[in-house]
């Protein structure tokens, strides 16, 4: 048994959390709170490398969502309540919101044309929240925003958070189409897509990124607890970079 001090649940949550729920015959499911919040966030990526580290021979999948850790156990292997045992007690052994993000994380700085034909909702988006279009756009690229999750399409990324003022809802109507490499922004976040698709998020930047690359050793670009800076450039330079292959001009440095 470990003397580590319990969790403590995000502020505005009450002390039911983390809590644990099977999940079909084979899965269990971790949930650190009911929204969306930076330590939320930062307990699922931690608590789910702690899983994986912990070495259980009877996990087979671990996942993360915004808020949850998600495992998937052989049943025949180890029976729900001994792996319930194991995961409250890994739950125990720390505070997993104050928890270090995992390791290996890099930022991506991935050059963005904002507005224009391109992106043709940024000033919709600027005036929800409140903003000129200079001073959006100026917001936006300040922030350092982390992937928060992967999911909706393959390899695409929830990133978060941004400042409040972008606290906007999403539209009432989709978009029939953005296409891939689509900044779309809501709720105080961004998603970059992955694939050509509707949305009901406003389209407020478009790059070149190939997030989703199927044939490539690592299908998926990104990964939870990545970080992600959008880099303002010309409709010209934009252009340019169809040259530059998949990653469109993005870079990366490894940030732990």
């Amino acid at each position: 048994m470990t003397n580590a001090q319990p969790t403590s649940p995000p502020q505005g949550q009450t002390s039911d959390w983390p809590q644990v729920a099977t999940a079909g015959f084979d899965g269990l499911v971790v949930r650190f709170a009911d929204t969306l919040s930076e330590p939320a966030n930062r307990a699922a990526l931690a608590f789910r490398v702690a899983v994986e580290r912990a070495g259980w021979s009877a996990v087979q999948e671990t996942s993360t969502s915004l808020v949850s850790t998600y495992l998937r156990f052989d049943p025949l292997g180890t029976a729900h309540a001994e792996m319930m045992q194991q995961v409250k007690t890994l739950l125990a052994s720390r505070d997993w919101y104050d928890a270090a993000l995992p390791e290996g994380r890099k930022l991506w700085r991935v050059p963005t044309v904002f507005g224009t034909d391109l992106a043709p909702q940024l000033a919709e988006a600027a005036e929800r929240a409140g903003l000129t279009v200079e001073e959006a756009v100026r917001q936006i690229a300040e922030t350092q925003l982390r992937v928060q999750t992967i999911g909706f399409a393959p390899g695409q990324p929830y990133l978060g958070e941004l400042p409040p003022a972008f606290d906007i809802p999403r539209q009432t109507d989709l978009t029939p189409q953005v296409p891939e490499g689509a900044v779309v922004v809501a709720i105080r976040q961004i998603v970059l897509f992955s694939v050509t698709t509707p949305t009901g998020w406003r389209h407020i930047g478009q790059t070149r990124f190939r997030l989703f690359r199927p044939d490539a050793p690592e299908p998926f670009v990104l990964r939870p607890g990545d970080e992600v800076r959008f880099e303002p450039i010309s409709p010209e330079t934009y252009a340019a970079l169809e040259r530059d292959g998949p990653d469109g001009g993005a870079t990366c440095e490894v940030l732990s």
